[in-house]
C-alpha cells in the first residue's frame, strides 16, 4: 500500500473515532454536557489521538528500522568475490537498490512485466538492456549476484511495507477502541488530552536534539574511519592539498591548513563589508530615517536575504570578477591574473551578509527601551553620543549574536566561493589570488569517482566535523565574551 493512502486511512480512523468518542460521551450523560467531566470534544481528541499517534509513532520507526534490516539481510547474501579490491560491500549495496529501484520502476511503466522482473533466471544482458531503454539508471552490466540481491531486495521490501501497512491500521483501529471505550461521563478526559498533547509537544521540541545528535554521530564515526586509513597529525598540519584517485588514495595529501586558511580569508573579507554597512544602514533605519523611508527601504533590503546563492555566484563571475580584473587586473595596477579570487567571493559574500547584519541590529536596536533615549536626551546628550554611549552598548549583545550569524552564514556558504574564489588550495596573503573553502572541497570530495571507502571520499567527513568543531568554538567564545560584557553594563 502506498505510504499516502496508509496515512489518509489512519487520519480516516482518528476522524471517525472523534466523532464516535464525542457521541459516545454525551450519550452517557443523557444528553446533558453538564454531567460530563470534561467538553464533548475532548472525549472526541481522547480517541483521536489514541488512534493515530501510536500509529504514527509505529509507521515512523518500521520505516527508519526496515532498511537497516533489509540491507544487512541483503548483504550477506552477496559473495565476497563480487566486492572489487578497490570497492566496498557498501557500493555493491549502493547498485542493488538502484536495480531493485530500476525493477519496480520498469513494472510501474508498464515496460518490464512483473514475472520477468521476478525471475531470477532472466537473462542478464537482456534484463540489463530493458532498464536501459527504460529510463532507469544502470551503471554497468547487471551481474548475476546483483540481480539476485535486487529481486530478493524487492520482495523483502514489498512484504515489509505489507506488514507494515497491516500492524499501523490494526493499530490505529486498537487505539481507537481504546478511546470509545473511555468515553462516558466519569471519564477525565480533558486531564487525558492534556497530557497527551504535552507529551506531544516534548517529542517535537527533542526533534531538533535528535536531529543534531545525529548529525554529529554521522560526522564522528566517519571522521574516525576517515583517521583510521589516514594520520590525524598529517591532516592537520600539512600545508598541502593534493588528493589522489589512485588506488585506496594513493600518495595523496589532504593537508586542511591550505582550506582552513581559505575559509578564514574570505570570511573576513566578507565580515568586513558585511558589518559595517549593515550596522551602519541599521542605525539610520532605527534612528534617522523616516517612517516612510523606513517602510520603503528596509523591505527593499532584506529582498537581498532571498535572493538564491547560486545568483550571487554568477554576479561573482560575470560582473564582479570582470570589474576587479579591470581595475587591479593587467589594464590596471596588475595586481589580479583572473577574476576568480578572493576578493571577489569576499566582496559579493559581504553584500548578501548585508541583509543579515542589517535586519538582526535593526530589531535589536529598535528593542532597546525608549526610557533610555529619553534620560539620555534629559541630560543634554545629543542624538549621536545617545547612540554611541546607551543605544549600542545596551543592544551589544544582540549584534554581536547578529555579526556571529553573519559569520557563521559566511564559512558555511559555498556556491559564491565555487565561482567566485577559484577552486584553488594554497597559503597566500594576496586578495587577488584564487583560494577555496572548506565547504567547496567538501562538495567536490563527495561528487568525484573515488571509492566511498578511501580516504579521498571520507575526508569529506573529517572536514565537515573540523568546521564544526571551529564553529562550536567560535559561539562559545561568543557567548563568553557577550555575558562578560552584560555583567559589566549590568
Amino acid at each position: 500500500m502506498p505510504l499516502f493512502w496508509l496515512i489518509m486511512i489512519v487520519l480516516a480512523v482518528a476522524a471517525a473515532g472523534y466523532f464516535l468518542g464525542r457521541q459516545r460521551a454525551l450519550a452517557s450523560a443523557g444528553g446533558n454536557t453538564r454531567h460530563l467531566h470534561s467538553l464533548p470534544s475532548y472525549y472526541g481528541w481522547n480517541v483521536a489521538m489514541k488512534a493515530a499517534v501510536p500509529a504514527f509513532l509505529l509507521l515512523i520507526v518500521w520505516l527508519l528500522v526496515q532498511p537497516f534490516y533489509i540491507n544487512a539481510t541483503v548483504a550477506e547474501m552477496i559473495p565476497d568475490r563480487t566486492v572489487a579490491d578497490n570497492a566496498s560491500r557498501g557500493l555493491v549495496m549502493a547498485e542493488v537498490r538502484r536495480t531493485a529501484e530500476g525493477l519496480d520502476n520498469a513494472v510501474a511503466e508498464g515496460t518490464m512485466t512483473r514475472d520477468f522482473a521476478s525471475d531470477m533466471r532472466a537473462d542478464i544482458t537482456d534484463v540489463t538492456q530493458r532498464l536501459k531503454d527504460a529510463g532507469q539508471i544502470v551503471t554497468s552490466t547487471v551481474t548475476q549476484p546483483i540481480l539476485n540481491a535486487a529481486q530478493r531486495y524487492r520482495v523483502m521490501n514489498a512484504t515489509g511495507t505489507l506488514w507494515m501497512s497491516i500492524a499501523v491500521i490494526v493499530l490505529a483501529l486498537a487505539g481507537a477502541y481504546w478511546g470509545f471505550r473511555e468515553a462516558h461521563s466519569d471519564f477525565r478526559a480533558r486531564n487525558t488530552v492534556e497530557q497527551g498533547i504535552r507529551a506531544i509537544l516534548i517529542g517535537a521540541a527533542s526533534i531538533a536534539i535528535l536531529t543534531t545528535v545525529g548529525i554529529i554521530l554521522s560526522l564522528v564515526f566517519n571522521t574516525i574511519e576517515f583517521f583510521r586509513l589516514y594520520p590525524a597529525w598529517d591532516f592537520f598540519t600539512g600545508l598541502n592539498w593534493a588528493p589522489s584517485f589512485s588506488g585506496r588514495g594513493g600518495s595523496s595529501d589532504l593537508g586542511v591548513l591550505p582550506l582552513l586558511w581559505g575559509t578564514f580569508y574570505i570570511s573576513i573579507v566578507a565580515l568586513a563589508v558585511a558589518v559595517p554597512v549593515g550596522l551602519f544602514s541599521a542605525v539610520y533605519l532605527s534612528e534617522y530615517a523616516s517612517p516612510r523611508v523606513r517602510s520603503v527601504a528596509k523591505p527593499m533590503l532584506e529582498v537581498l536575504a532571498g535572493i538564491p546563492t547560486i545568483v550571487y555566484g554568477l554576479f561573482a563571475l560575470l560582473t564582479v570578477g570582470p570589474l576587479l580584473v579591470s581595475v587591479f587586473g593587467r589594464d590596471g595596477l596588475g595586481w589580479m591574473q583572473a577574476g576568480t579570487a578572493v576578493m571577489t567571493a569576499g566582496l559579493v559574500m559581504g553584500i548578501m551578509l548585508i541583509p543579515f547584519v542589517s535586519s538582526l541590529s535593526d530589531d535589536i536596536i529598535n528593542a532597546v527601551p525608549q526610557a533610555m533615549r529619553d534620560g539620555s536626551y534629559g541630560l543634554g546628550a545629543t542624538r549621536s553620543e545617545t547612540i554611541k554611549q546607551v543605544i549600542l552598548p545596551a543592544a551589544l549583545p544582540g549584534i554581536v549574536g547578529a555579526i556571529l550569524l553573519a559569520a557563521s552564514r559566511a564559512i558555511g556558504e559555498t556556491m559564491i566561493v565555487v565561482l567566485g574564489a577559484g577552486a584553488a588550495a594554497k597559503l597566500s596573503l594576496n586578495p587577488f589570488e584564487a583560494m577555496t573553502t572548506v565547504t567547496a572541497k567538501i562538495v567536490s570530495q563527495l561528487t568525484g569517482d573515488a571509492d566511498f571507502a578511501s580516504p579521498e571520499a571520507l575526508v569529506a567527513f573529517a572536514l565537515g566535523m573540523t568546521l564544526f568543531v571551529i564553529t562550536l568554538g567560535l559561539n562559545v567564545f561568543a557567548l563568553y565574551i557577550v555575558r562578560k560584557y552584560r555583567e559589566q553594563y549590568e
